[in-house]
């Protein structure tokens, strides 16, 4: 069985669309046996549609990438 904290990445992923099949299976199976685990994935479906109902939008892939050049610029 999968640990909580592997559980977690993996609900994380999944509502991502980013989550493989096995993935999946192992979230689902983890669930069953871990209610903690199970209220987290709950909230985690709620905040997601919340997010969507919302409309809110993230940065473009190319904003992205240039804020990523800007701090590791900043760092060195």
């Amino acid at each position: 069985m999968i640990s909580c904290k592997k559980a977690a990445l993996i609900c994380n992923k999944s509502q991502y669309n980013e989550a493989t099949f096995i993935e999946k299976l192992q979230l689902r199976f983890h669930l069953v046996v871990c209610k903690t685990c199970s209220k987290f994935s709950k909230k985690n479906k709620e905040l997601t549609y919340l997010c969507d109902k919302a409309g809110l939008n993230s940065l473009s892939e190319g904003d992205k990438r240039k804020m990523k050049e800007k701090l590791q610029a900043g760092a060195e």
